[in-house]
């Protein structure tokens, strides 16, 4: 497993190939777009896509969270795709076994009540500042904070010698902000332009790769 790290504000920030990223010094996770109850949600209206996808988010948090024992859970958004179906349960499952504090920075599908997640003891906001960080779902440019977002689903496009081309999620910084890949199953990917000041670290399974643009 090979991870990329990189120094924000004098923070120490470790991006991992499953999407996530560990703030070191607040021994926090960040992870986006998780999309939960979204298989679900599409098998009920006939898609076809394998009942074993549902199970897999669950599998990459309990990976993240052995990997790194963070004391603090940060959701940037988007935690569930829609309203309440059969995967809540399982997600009350999941958050009766693990150590961290949950927080969730709500994001556009969230639209279950907070309620329902204060139940859980996970406390839900709009966003989250932090010394000079602001978390937020949506990306945001406000002066004087580094922004970490999700929302947009960053992935970039990789060409090979004989002309094919592969997308794949990446982790996009710029200036002031950086935008985490989607972490869930199932969620698809938004290809970014990257200009030439911007950052790109590619994920692949096993490994985070900084890109180049001229």
């Amino acid at each position: 497993m090979k991870t990329q790290t990189i120094h924000i504000n004098n923070q120490t920030f470790i991006l991992h190939p499953s999407g996530v990223i560990y703030w070191r010094e607040k021994d926090m996770v960040l992870v986006a777009d998780v999309h939960l109850g979204k298989v679900t949600h599409f098998r009920k209206h006939g898609s076809a896509v394998p009942h074993g996808a549902i199970d897999d988010n669950f599998i990459q948090l309990d990976a993240v969270l052995e990997y790194f024992n963070p004391k603090t859970l940060c959701f940037l958004g988007d935690l569930f795709h829609s309203y309440l179906n059969t995967e809540w349960i399982l997600f009350e499952q999941w958050i009766g076994k693990i150590d961290a504090k949950v927080v969730l920075v709500a994001g556009n599908h969230d639209v279950i009540s907070p309620l329902k997640f204060e139940e859980l003891d996970i406390h839900v906001t709009n966003e989250w500042l932090i010394d000079e960080v602001l978390l937020t779902h949506h990306p945001e440019s406000r002066s004087g904070f580094f922004n970490f977002s999700g929302h947009i689903h960053p992935g970039v496009q990789l060409k090979g010698m004989g002309k094919q081309t592969l997308t794949v999620p990446c982790f996009f910084k710029k200036k002031d902000q950086l935008i985490l890949p989607a972490f869930g199953t199932f969620t698809g990917k938004h290809t970014i332009k990257p200009q030439k000041e911007d950052q790109v670290f590619a994920i692949t399974p096993e490994e985070v790769i900084p890109l180049l643009f001229n």
